[in-house]
């Protein structure tokens, strides 16, 4: 028994030191565009999580590699909240569907005392494709923050805080809106939901910087995020795992969507802006996928899936990804968040975006990916 227990606690140093060793390599290395944020992480507000995937007698299990990862420790999630919302999207319909209700993603809608048309399946292409904010807003008015909120919860996504739109007058209103669906049997009006005030974020760190803009004009103080949207890094990435991997959870865990929903979301969520035709000068390949590609604006190999979202505002930079290089049998799960705002003026549009953030993630997936390719041979 004795040499039993030995021989667990030797395995069990040996798996936490390769997993010490995977990111100290990283973290260590003298790349230029990787030092400068590790040498001072702490300011950069680093996190990161990367899960080895391993496919054993039709499993999948996965193997997580953490660095700096504190749920307690906020961020700004930016437009990684999209992801959810799309998601969500669907399932709701799908459940709108049991219930008899005869709209799906194509089913045409407005809002009460507009004209203007839009279809959800569209809505949420925006949203992957070029981060469409008012995609977002859209979508947000046909579930409500209490819905979003108690549904990731229940599936034990949580900690999380989903409570607000993006930019505009009534950004931060309780009540949706009234949607209008035109179906084939008539139009259905979806109810106006009323959902609970946010309150104030009672985690680390919500207060940052020293001063921040207010209507072009710079506040001396530090600028608060307690009333924000909250998005834990870990959160994000085991959205991702419940995802693409549904087997690997209960079936409460996951989310309620078929096989041409799962179909729909992949494509959704890997297709570039130049394949919905915007302007391939402005929206390149890599304007929404930063891992590995964020630092060049060449076209990304066919080969090669990134199924992501990112966000970047306030100076953070996050994105959560499962990439696929289908030629090399290369797949791995990443998500990542920094902070690159030198003066630490909140508001000012003045960060380090281009200069250090991007060019981070892209070496770090980089990185990750060579490992991946060096575990193949």
């Amino acid at each position: 028994m004795r040499n039993l227990y030995l021989l667990a606690l030797v395995m069990c140093i040996s798996a936490c030191s390769s997993k010490i060793k995977t990111f100290k390599k990283i973290t260590d290395s003298d790349e230029p565009r990787l030092s400068q944020v590790f040498k001072n992480a702490k300011k950069h507000e680093v996190q990161i999580i990367y899960s080895r995937i391993i496919r054993k007698n039709g499993e999948v299990k996965f193997r997580d590699y953490k660095y700096r990862l504190d749920p307690e420790a906020y961020f700004y999630p930016a437009s990684t909240v999209k992801l959810p919302i799309a998601v969500l999207s669907l399932e709701k319909l799908n459940e709108l569907q049991e219930q008899g209700v005869s709209i799906d993603k194509n089913t045409p809608y407005r809002f009460e005392n507009d004209s203007v048309t839009h279809k959800i399946s569209e809505d949420i292409d925006a949203i992957f494709a070029v981060s469409d904010n008012d995609a977002y807003n859209r979508l947000f008015e046909f579930l409500g923050q209490d819905y979003i909120n108690s549904k990731l919860r229940n599936k034990g996504l949580a900690p999380i805080r989903i409570s607000h739109r993006f930019s505009g007058e009534g950004s931060d209103a309780t009540d949706t809106r009234r949607m209008i669906f035109d179906t084939s049997q008539g139009e259905y009006e979806m109810p106006v939901t009323h959902n609970e005030k946010a309150d104030s974020l009672q985690i680390f760190d919500v207060i940052k910087g020293k001063a921040y803009i207010k209507e072009d004009k710079e506040v001396k103080e530090p600028f608060s995020f307690a009333y924000k949207n909250y998005f834990p890094l870990l959160v994000q990435h085991n959205l991702m795992k419940r995802l693409f991997f549904p087997d690997h959870f209960t079936n409460d865990q996951t989310f309620l969507l078929g096989q041409e929903d799962r179909k729909f979301l992949k494509a959704a969520m890997s297709r570039l802006p130049r394949e919905m035709d915007y302007d391939e000068t402005e929206y390149y390949d890599s304007y929404g996928k930063f891992f590995i590609y964020g630092d060049s604006k060449d076209r990304i190999p066919e080969h090669m899936k990134i199924y992501n979202k990112v966000g970047y505002a306030y100076g953070t930079l996050t994105e959560t990804a499962y990439i696929q290089d289908k030629k090399n049998n290369v797949e791995f799960l990443l998500s990542a968040t920094l902070l690159v705002n030198e003066n630490q003026v909140f508001n000012d549009n003045n960060y380090e975006y281009d200069e250090v953030g991007i060019p981070f993630l892209a070496e770090l997936g980089r990185q990750i990916y060579q490992k991946e390719l060096d575990l193949k041979k």
